[in-house]
């Protein structure tokens, strides 16, 4: 099996403690094997071996990822004796949307832009919605001089 190992990365947890759930939460869904984690976890409670058997990686290393995702709130770990339940918890991810819909605005000035172009092509006369064509000469080089 190949090895991965979860870095994890210093969060600041002096500052505005919002801020650092935030980095956190970013840092998590950061790695695709702990995406992944999340997308199976949408299904229901899983053990942590279930949650590993897709993945060409370690138990250890699965586990690691697993932390990193308790540590942001998103994964809760019950235990039972060696048995460990894992479960989705998506309110964490909430936090990350709102901080992400604040940057529609500039999304939805290129929507704008692409809504204004379409509008004038409609506008155009019937016949003339085909582009006009794009004639290139070839290149040429000049002739040599002797």
């Amino acid at each position: 099996m190949k090895q991965a190992t979860a870095t994890v990365h210093a969060i600041d947890e002096s500052g505005d403690p919002k801020a650092a759930a935030l980095d956190r939460v970013f840092f998590a869904l950061s790695d695709p094997v702990r995406r992944a984690i999340l997308e199976r976890l949408d299904a229901g409670v899983l053990l942590v071996s279930e949650l590993a058997a897709p993945f060409d990686i370690s138990l250890q290393a699965v586990s690691r990822h697993i932390q990193v995702l308790v540590r942001a709130g998103l994964v809760q770990q019950e235990r039972t004796g060696r048995i460990s339940r894992c479960s989705l918890v998506a309110g964490p991810i909430f936090g990350a949307a709102v901080w992400l819909n604040r940057y529609t605005k500039y999304w939805q000035a290129q929507f704008d832009t692409l809504a204004a172009a379409l509008q004038q092509i409609d506008q155009r006369p019937s016949g003339t919605h085909q582009p006009e064509p794009v004639h290139r000469q070839p290149n040429r080089r000049p002739p040599r001089r002797s």
